[in-house]
């Protein structure tokens, strides 16, 4: 660990370029953290689908496969926000779906050597369509909803599209999480 404060490299309305000793990372700016949710939707045809959303992304340059996401407190209006609470609103702004609740799965760290951004994982239950998704005016989100049994083959086949993946997708693919 560095005993000295981090020298601020470059400093925009989101992100943080900052030099520690030899080390070079980004942050968020301004303390912004990130909620993730696993959101399942029952299906009475296909059973069990996981809520996913595709959006481009600038950085990668194509669209990509997430969970749904969002920043927390990013805005103004919702300075201060719990984490918590930016899950339900991002769930609902992106995808069309209210969650009754949402299940705190801890916090992660997406790539630790080289960003310190961190986000918070929730599971949504008791989930109610009240529109079509699709997030706030120019995200161009698109919601897919898929079954769990098939999962696994449709992230393979959105790969061989050449679409990006999401490293958060690993939680759904495997780690248990989802039926909880």
């Amino acid at each position: 660990m560095s005993d000295t404060a981090p020298e601020i490299m470059w400093a925009g309305q989101y992100i943080t370029a900052k030099r520690e000793g030899r080390w070079e990372y980004v942050s968020r700016s301004r303390g912004i953290r990130a909620a993730v949710i696993i959101a399942v939707d029952e299906d009475p045809e296909h059973g069990p689908c996981l809520i996913l959303v595709d959006q481009y992304r600038v950085p990668l340059g194509k669209r990509c496969l997430e969970l749904p996401a969002g920043l927390v407190g990013d805005h103004d209006d919702v300075a201060g926000e719990q984490a918590c609470s930016a899950a339900i609103r991002e769930l609902e702004e992106e995808t069309g779906y209210r969650a009754d609740r949402m299940v705190d799965l801890g916090d992660f760290y997406s790539s630790p050597g080289m960003v310190s951004e961190s986000f918070s994982l929730f599971r949504a239950e008791g989930l109610i369509r009240i529109h079509d998704g699709g997030g706030v005016e120019g995200e161009d989100i698109i919601v897919h909803r898929v079954p769990l049994s098939g999962l696994a083959g449709y992230v393979a086949d959105r790969r061989s599209e050449g679409m990006a993946m999401d490293v958060k997708l690993l939680v759904a693919l495997g780690a248990g999480m989802i039926a909880g």
